[in-house]
């Protein structure tokens, strides 16, 4: 299978951030956030390559792929990927919207 392109949504990317930023406040270091950065990254050229290694999800098309606590949601078209969200999985569920 050819490697499909990643794209990230708005909402991902201000997420990511968020996820990284928070780390670094908590952490006093960035460090930790460096290390899951680099995480995500080697995830996602994995996931260019598999897209079908995340979890199904009960949205069609979505998937969810587990990278320590955080898990990327993801829609696969026909010849992108497109990141739609990142959600730390330690947060109320009750606040998760995907799409």
């Amino acid at each position: 299978m050819a490697k499909l392109n990643v794209i990230w949504s708005n909402r991902a990317k201000i997420k990511r951030f968020e996820i990284l930023s928070f780390y670094n406040s908590r952490n006093k270091s960035n460090k930790f956030s460096k290390n899951l950065n680099h995480k995500i990254n080697r995830e996602i050229k994995l996931l260019s390559k598999y897209p079908n290694i995340g979890i199904k999800t009960d949205i069609e098309n979505v998937r969810g792929l587990i990278i320590d606590n955080i898990v990327l949601y993801y829609e696969i078209t026909q010849n992108t990927i497109m990141v739609l969200f990142l959600w730390d999985s330690r947060q109320n569920p009750m606040d998760l919207k995907i799409k």
